[in-house]
């Protein structure tokens, strides 16, 4: 057996024991302490395989070539740049300044602007709300929440803020904070959670029930803040949690079940309904992870499509988080985390009382904020109001239904699982579904590759229900499944391979070095010689 035969081979089996330990419904990207014991096992066993020096050598071959393909791609057109390395002696005027942000701003080949990436922008090219965007945000730039006695208005804003988002989800109580954005109200809901569990129950080592879809966030928080999670598996005909797996899977030691509204890698909604009365009959507390669809959800019925309950009105639900900054419109870096009970809340908020600085409390992650993030957000409220949102709704889903229903028409790849709002997936089974992704990224399009099962996406937005867009999606897609038909037992090529490469790969932890090359080079400014 050759050196390059031997990875491949062992990928095969591993992928196997992966698949495995999938159908028990745990996942492998949590931290060692923590695991089921038969992931420990192979976690053991994958970490001694590839210390014999042969396996080592010819893994890190394999890292070291993808990672000089990853910078390569994220190096494409900037080969003649003269790159900002040291602190410049004097100060640059203005005029320089912008001239050289807008050489920076030209930089790329995807036409956001134009519709051709998946989510990542959510408004249209509405230049009234960009110009009102840039003014609130130089006129509050520089103020501070952390300081609401110096800064008052800001405090009433964002106070206001929860209250409009509150309404939305027929809040008992407008209870909440602003957060940066999805992750952090996330990471606090985890937070609050964990805390409300150990003080109040006395849980010591808690868990966490989440379905295999829920956001990667989750699982960042779990491993930053020592909590276990149990991942569970989801109908592969509707990619929605199984309720019956997920009921397994509680225990004593559960602090907080989830689930999705949508998905963010199929669209689909989980049975918020039946993941709340599981929280009702165990008492557990049960978060509604609505960040990426939290502004088109409450507005679906209203602009004429049907849509599952998920909000406050289902008495088992204690949490949600909405980002305003996706389909809400405004800049990056906002969301909202709402509470039902004020107590849950309490155990989000960070107190010191014997610092010899002060007693400091915060309410979120973060300390000093901008108070423009928090002026934009309230400013892209006001500017929509209930009527826009309802219109915005249905262009996003209107469009979505017709570019499913194009897909559906077009031969050898179908749709995975049930879209409900504004996320499309596409797999087959006629070929590799990343030479797709490839084919349609050398037409210009920017897509979100899935994995287990192999796919890609689209997240539909305002850029897409321009005259035009959808049509040339559908098309593109169908001449590139066309071509790759004449001969679909071709390899995948450049950075689709990679990614179909680590998918294959059950050791996750070389699947972590290849992500760490990706972020590396992200922080690179030249090409390695």
């Amino acid at each position: 057996m050759t050196e390059e035969q031997i990875p491949n081979s062992l990928f095969d089996l591993q992928y196997q024991q992966r698949y495995k330990i999938q159908r028990m419904g745990f996942g492998l990207s949590m931290p060692l302490q923590g695991r089921p014991i038969a992931e420990d096992g192979m976690y053991h066993f994958w970490h001694f395989f590839r210390s014999l020096p042969f396996i080592k050598q010819s893994i890190q071959k394999k890292i070291d070539s993808s990672s000089r393909e990853i910078e390569s791609q994220l190096q494409k057109g900037l080969e003649n740049k003269v790159f900002i390395k040291n602190m410049p002696e004097k100060k640059w005027s203005k005029e320089d300044i912008m001239k050289e942000l807008n050489q920076y701003l030209g930089f790329g080949d995807f036409a956001w602007n134009e519709g051709y990436v998946s989510g990542a922008v959510y408004s249209g090219n509405d230049k009234e709300l960009y110009n009102l965007m840039k003014e609130v945000y130089g006129a509050t730039s520089y103020t501070n929440p952390l300081h609401p006695d110096v800064f008052p208005g800001i405090r009433v804003m964002e106070a206001e803020i929860v209250h409009m988002v509150a309404s939305l989800f027929h809040a008992p109580k407008a209870i909440g904070t602003v957060t940066s954005g999805g992750t952090e109200s996330i990471f606090l809901v985890c937070k609050a959670y964990r805390d409300f569990a150990r003080f109040e129950k006395g849980i010591k080592s808690p868990n966490m029930v989440i379905p295999v879809t829920a956001h990667a966030a989750f699982d960042k928080a779990a491993h930053m803040l020592k909590i276990q999670v149990k991942h569970v598996k989801f109908d592969p005909k509707t990619t929605k949690v199984d309720i019956r797996a997920m009921k397994k899977a509680i225990d004593s030691s559960t602090c907080m079940l989830v689930g999705s509204a949508p998905a963010f890698p199929h669209g689909s909604i989980d049975c918020i309904e039946e993941i709340g009365k599981l929280g009702c009959q165990n008492k557990i507390p049960v978060h509604v992870d609505a960040c990426l669809g939290g502004f088109l959800i409450p507005f679906m019925e209203e602009a004429g499509h049907s849509v599952p309950p998920f909000d406050f009105r289902l008495p088992g639900v204690t949490s949600i988080s909405i980002d305003t900054h996706k389909y809400a419109y405004a800049p990056k870096g906002s969301s909202v985390i709402l509470y039902r009970e004020k107590i849950h809340r309490h155990y989000q908020f960070s107190v010191q009382p014997d610092w010899p600085g002060g007693i400091y409390g915060t309410p979120n992650l973060g300390g000093s904020r901008s108070g423009g993030v928090i002026a934009t957000c309230w400013s892209a409220l006001l500017f929509h109001g209930k009527e826009a949102y309802v219109e915005c709704t249905k262009k996003i889903i209107d469009v979505t239904k017709y570019i499913e229903d194009g897909l559906r028409k077009i031969p050898h790849i179908h749709i995975i699982g049930k879209p409900e709002v504004s996320v499309i997936a596409i797999g087959t089974q006629y070929f590799d579904i990343y030479r797709l992704s490839g084919a349609l990224t050398h037409k210009g399009w920017n897509l979100n590759a899935l994995q287990f099962p192999s796919g890609f996406h689209l997240c539909v937005t305002q850029q897409h229900t321009k005259e035009g867009v959808a049509d040339k999606f559908l098309k593109d897609v169908q001449d590139c499944t066309e071509e790759i038909m004449k001969q679909p037992n071709l390899p995948t090529t450049g950075t689709a391979a990679i990614y179909g490469m680590a998918q294959q790969i059950p050791d996750r932890s070389v699947v972590s070095e290849l992500v760490w090359t990706y972020l590396d080079a992200c922080y690179s400014i030249k090409t390695d010689s």
